[in-house]
């Protein structure tokens, strides 16, 4: 009995020790980079990704080894480009987002550089969309490319029917730490959106109209504690 005694607690100072051993830390920062988008249609709608722009703030709290939580606050470009090949024309629509990421953090390395997976939700809000095109789309059935070319045009007129949406956000990349205050990192990242931009329903065009984003980002964090 003695002898179990002092095994359990031999385990427990192990374990407190280990516990204790990592202090958390919070860390600040910034990001800005690229992202490439389309929008998921159906019926399909021939497209190419339409490069866009993503900036904003960090904030992340580590607080056991290799796991933490990351949250952002982000401008981000979405939206998709028509792939009229072989024709002059061109069209794309675009959509600025203020979005929120909400993401488990787990990382491993060493001090000077580590690896990263970020995983979770997202939720976003419209803030405005615009049209370029180099051609009159309100009457594109009227042209003979489009006359000739058996496809969908209803969603270059439509407007956009759902201002919020959320999703699903995941990322992996590495970061370099120049000493222990401050750090920089690269990621790539795939939203994927759960809500339609156009209408849905049973008589509508198209039955799902969600967002598709990857995003390249170059960040820096700077360690408050």
């Amino acid at each position: 009995m003695r002898r179990l005694a002092v095994i359990i607690a031999t385990l427990i100072a192990l374990f407190t020790a280990a516990q204790t051993h990592y202090q958390g830390t919070i860390a600040v920062g910034g990001k800005a980079g690229a992202t490439f988008s389309r929008l998921n249609l159906n019926p399909s709608v021939e497209q190419m990704m339409l490069p866009g722009m993503t900036a904003g703030v960090m904030f992340r709290y580590i607080e056991e080894k290799n796991f933490g939580l990351v949250a952002e606050l982000n401008m981000t470009q979405r939206g998709w480009k028509e792939n009229l090949e072989e024709s002059e024309y061109s069209y794309s629509h675009r959509f600025t987002y203020l979005e929120l990421p909400i993401m488990t953090h787990i990382y491993f390395g060493n001090q000077r550089v580590k690896g990263f997976f970020n995983l979770g939700p997202e939720i976003n809000l419209m803030l405005g969309d615009g049209i370029s095109s180099n051609f009159d789309y309100k009457n594109a059935g009227d042209l003979d490319y489009f006359v000739t070319n058996t496809r969908h045009i209803e969603q270059m007129t439509m407007d956009v029917n759902n201002r919020f949406d959320y999703g699903i956000c995941a990322g992996a990349g590495l970061e370099l730490n120049l000493n222990t205050k401050h750090s920089l990192l690269l990621e790539g990242r795939f939203y994927y959106g759960l809500t339609d931009v156009f209408p849905n329903h049973k008589t509508d065009i198209f039955s799902s109209s969600n967002s598709m984003t990857v995003s390249v980002t170059l960040g820096y964090f700077y360690r408050l504690k």
